[in-house]
């Protein structure tokens, strides 16, 4: 499919193989995981995505008149609005109530991941507005009712303000490095109840296993195979449905290697729960857990406490361990805004959409502000 937007020709890629890898990486750059090449083939490879899924790929590809590579975007046609996690439900209905068609709709996303980073992947030089128009055109052309780029940074979201698509705000925790030496220099920065509090959690959740990180080429059939099983039996628990196909670990696992990092419990040997995580330049970045055994405070050892201990070892700036959980604050996870971007084609839900989002970025930061005022950190000398 093409477009011209300033003599750029656009093609939307119903495979990501169909763009070379070293392409892609690129522009995707080693920051975030999520939208390397890697992650996203694991993703089809493994029929996570495509078939019967409703994620359907097409990503969007911007060469020049040399052939270059100019701009990217992880791009699926979406048939409803689940494993995205900023919700549009909503909007959906409204038009749908209207006599509108919402799905399918364009999303710029790495699937079923509530991780910030690019969605915008541009080469030096070139402005943002050049794939903003482009990804319009794309969808017109899909008969897509919208365009979506959802969980992309502050940057791109200013940028496509600029460019006339709608802004909108939410809310994750993330814990930050203040150049701790380790763990205990964490814990010394809490007030003394909190810090109480997590050494006994620690304790409780450690006791009677064998706790260690692995890296994806330390994970094998066996360990993949139990993390499937973690995965599931959180999907069962949450009433959710299961998005992540069994041989998306192991290809994950195989192609990103070592910046896979799995936080794994051991009782006798054998393998009772997981956390999945993927390692960026200056982030660990936390993603599906799960266990076949029901232990207090096991989901907090695993998921926040051994991974600001890895942070830590690796000099990392930050942990950011997925989406939603307020608890997560007492455990040193701070509120941090997300972001995302909406072009609705639809003259009247646009204008309604607007007037909602106009309501609710001052509402996310008072409530940012509410957040803040719980932090479990000793107040500055």
């Amino acid at each position: 499919m093409d477009g011209t937007p300033r003599d750029l020709t656009l093609r939307l890629h119903q495979s990501i193989h169909d763009i070379p890898a070293a392409e892609w990486n690129l522009l995707a750059g080693t920051g975030n995981p999520f939208v390397r090449h890697e992650f996203l083939a694991a993703m089809e490879d493994s029929g996570s995505v495509g078939g019967r899924s409703g994620w359907y790929p097409y990503h969007a590809a911007l060469r020049d008149a040399a052939g270059r590579l100019a701009a990217a975007a992880p791009a699926y046609a979406k048939a409803h609005s689940y494993g995205e996690y900023v919700f549009d439900h909503a909007w959906a209905n409204a038009l749908e109530r209207a006599g509108g068609r919402y799905y399918p709709k364009l999303q710029i996303a790495s699937p079923f991941s509530p991780v910030p980073g690019p969605r915008m992947l541009l080469s030096p030089g070139l402005d943002m507005a050049s794939l903003a128009d482009a990804l319009k055109i794309g969808a017109r052309q899909l008969k897509c009712s919208s365009v979506h780029a959802t969980f992309c940074t502050e940057a791109e979201w200013h940028a496509l303000g600029k460019a006339g698509w709608l802004q909108r705000m939410g809310v994750q925790y993330h814990w930050h490095n203040r150049d701790y030496a380790d763990f205990d220099a964490f814990l010394a920065a809490l007030a003394s109840r909190k810090r109480k509090a997590i050494r006994r959690e620690r304790r409780d959740a450690q006791a009677g296993l064998e706790i260690r990180p692995l890296r994806g080429s330390e994970m094998g059939r066996r360990e993949w195979a139990a993390f499937h099983q973690f995965y599931l039996s959180t999907v069962d628990r949450k009433w959710g449905g299961a998005y992540l196909t069994e041989s998306f670990f192991s290809l994950l696992g195989q192609r990103l290697g070592d910046a896979v990092v799995v936080m794994m419990a051991f009782r006798a040997g054998k393998p009772i729960a997981g956390a999945l995580n993927l390692l960026g330049d200056e982030a660990l970045y936390g993603r599906n857990w799960g266990a076949t055994e029901d232990i207090p405070f096991l989901h907090f050892e695993l998921c926040y406490y051994q991974a600001i201990e890895f942070a830590i070892s690796l000099g990392l700036k930050r942990v950011e361990a997925g989406a939603q959980g307020q608890h997560k604050i007492q455990r040193g996870y701070l509120p941090s805004r997300t972001f995302s971007a909406h072009y609705l084609f639809h003259p009247g839900l646009n204008a309604a959409v607007a007037d909602f989002l106009d309501a609710e970025r001052p509402a996310i930061a008072d409530e940012m502000a509410m957040l803040g005022e719980q932090s479990p950190y000793r107040a500055e000398p």
